[in-house]
């Protein structure tokens, strides 16, 4: 048995390995979400592909100290997620800590979690609040799919650092005359799973096979979350937490909403897509996935009893979190159907008393498999459950849409369902809200909010 009554699954192919923390706080001390603010979350290559990491995550962090009024001095550290870096800068979180509002003695460093990264970076910083290291943090995440590095071959970059050193010019052109057309292809990096070769959409589409997930839920559930992203848009919930960005020569096109939404999407018009990795007999297309997005955000975090002091409500204290893992080569999208309950029997709740839910939706398929087994008798058996975790309820899940609609910037996506989530707890008066996010290597996070009144 695994700590707090949970036991692995029975079987090889579904035993996992778990990380998580019960967030036991100082005397006194809880760790709470102060305000968050993004991007625009846009289509790569579209607005913000001009754009740096940096000059993202800088441009919400600083729009959000100017929105809180938050004195730079009184900033302890800033923590930032981010899947797909730049050789050229490899610590974002620096150049953000680096904003002219804040001393440059304030520390920073970037983290990986791969899609959860942004929910990593607040967790990591609720630990740091919550151990007495910290009173305020800011934490978040980016990600530039317009600014990929270009890598030359293994050979070709072999070739290149030996010829640096070469002390002739003879022997210079003798190495490159070992070059071959094939060795000038350029290798973009991968986002796949290298234990494996799969990538992410290739699990997703086994796992629609695997758990008879339909074309016709999967086309339902992405037009769900068109609508409804459409609808919050609309309402000023979605521009109410985004810093506009002014793009353009001369800096007059103004992007304050996110690009990828649909809100004249239709079932129709998503049926006629065709399948994206299994052509013949598959179910996953473009319009039932999300897609590659480019993107920053950035939550503000402190400590309650500094908020109280410095004249700030709370929006909701970090209950609990959980991470858990599955081995890649099975159902690569499944790890959050672990790591939920181990939230939730750490936040001393049941499913029963979430208000409302945030699915990341790296896939319709991932997130149809996942509350399908969360439901499931016969996964509760395999999780060593005394009954199934809950039934997802829509009306209280996903409800300004996900990130099919919305986008998905890797390392900046758990930022905007933290803010997001906390906002529409607020609003709703919910005292437990629920995060969970699905990541790259079969990783699964999940995190609950609980309202603070």
């Amino acid at each position: 048995m695994l700590p707090n009554g949970l036991s692995p699954a029975a079987t090889g192919l579904l035993s996992f390995r778990y990380l998580s923390h019960m967030l036991t706080p100082s005397p006194g001390r809880r760790a709470v979400v102060i305000a968050g603010l993004r991007t625009p979350f846009v289509k790569s290559g579209t607005v913000l592909r001009d754009a740096t990491a940096a000059e993202l995550a800088r441009h919400c962090t600083r729009e959000l100290l100017y929105r809180t009024e938050l004195p730079g001095d009184e900033v302890d550290e800033v923590i930032y997620g981010q899947v797909v870096p730049s050789p050229l800068l490899g610590n974002v979180a620096r150049e953000v800590s680096l904003l002219p509002q804040l001393p440059k003695t304030v520390p920073a460093y970037t983290l990986n979690r791969a899609c959860a990264s942004g929910a990593q970076a607040i967790c990591n910083a609720a630990d740091q609040i919550m151990a007495g290291h910290a009173d305020v943090i800011l934490a978040g995440g980016v990600e530039t799919l317009s600014d990929v590095p270009i890598l030359h071959t293994r050979k070709f970059a072999q070739i290149l650092a030996t010829a640096s050193r070469a002390k002739s010019l003879g022997a210079k052109l003798g190495l490159f005359a070992q070059v071959r057309p094939r060795d000038l292809v350029p290798v973009a990096p991968g986002i796949g799973e290298p234990s494996t070769g799969e990538s992410m959409g290739q699990s997703a589409e086994k796992m629609a096979k695997e758990n008879h997930i339909s074309r016709a839920a999967q086309d339902q559930l992405a037009l769900m979350s068109h609508q409804r992203a459409a609808a919050a848009i609309s309402d000023g919930r979605i521009k109410a937490e985004i810093a506009p960005w002014f793009g353009g020569p001369n800096m007059d096109q103004v992007g304050d909403t996110d690009n990828l939404v649909r809100a004249d999407t239709s079932l129709d018009a998503l049926a006629k897509l065709r399948p994206v990795f299994d052509r013949q007999y598959g179910s996953v297309t473009a319009g039932n996935a999300s897609p590659l997005t480019d993107g920053a955000s950035t939550t503000l975090l402190m400590s309650e009893e500094k908020a109280r002091s410095l004249g700030y409500r709370p929006l909701a204290a970090i209950r609990s979190y959980a991470v858990a893992a599955v081995d890649p080569g099975w159902q690569l999208l499944m790890g959050p159907v672990y790591a939920v309950p181990i939230a939730l029997k750490r936040a001393g709740i049941t499913w029963q008393h979430l208000g409302l839910v945030e699915i990341h939706e790296a896939f319709a398929s991932q997130v149809l498999s996942n509350t399908q087994a969360w439901a499931s008798a016969e996964w509760a058996k395999r999780l060593g459950l005394p009954g199934p975790v809950g039934e997802v309820d829509w009306d209280r899940t996903n409800v300004m849409g996900g990130s099919i609609a919305i986008g998905h910037p890797f390392g900046a996506t758990g930022s905007r369902l933290v803010t997001s989530l906390a906002n529409e707890m607020a609003r709703r008066d919910v005292q437990f809200g629920l995060i969970s996010i699905c990541a790259q290597g079969g990783m699964g996070f999940a995190l609950v909010l609980e309202r603070i009144p």
